[in-house]
């Protein structure tokens, strides 16, 4: 069983900057996929960025240029580095790990672009 905590989230204007973090219980493995999704009022939870076993990180086509995935497996942790936010991107994000044939999911952290 694998228990993430999502964290970083909070209100900011227009072209600012986050860093969300999540923290996972155990050990990450290099095997393990890693991702961040986000789920917007009364919207589908879309995929953000994948940081997968190895090949390429894969991101959201709104979110290119902006945002960057990465992880510390020594840390048990990924990160979401989130630049220039626009108001679209205001949603609950949420941190994903699936090893082998399970995924997990944490509880989510709201994010909130406003003048």
């Amino acid at each position: 069983q694998v228990q993430l905590v999502e964290s970083g989230g909070g209100l900011v204007h227009p072209g600012g900057s986050l860093r969300l973090s999540c923290a996972a219980s155990g050990s990450i493995f290099s095997t393990d996929i890693m991702a961040w999704y986000r789920q917007a009022p009364g919207k589908s939870r879309e995929l953000v960025a994948r940081f997968p076993s190895g090949g390429t990180t894969i991101y959201a086509d709104s979110v290119k240029g902006r945002f960057t995935i990465s992880r510390d497996d020594a840390k048990n942790a990924v990160y979401l580095q989130m630049n220039t936010l626009k108001p679209e991107d205001t949603a609950v994000y949420y941190c994903y790990l699936r090893r082998g044939f399970l995924g997990y999911w944490g509880q989510g952290t709201q994010v909130t672009v406003s003048s």
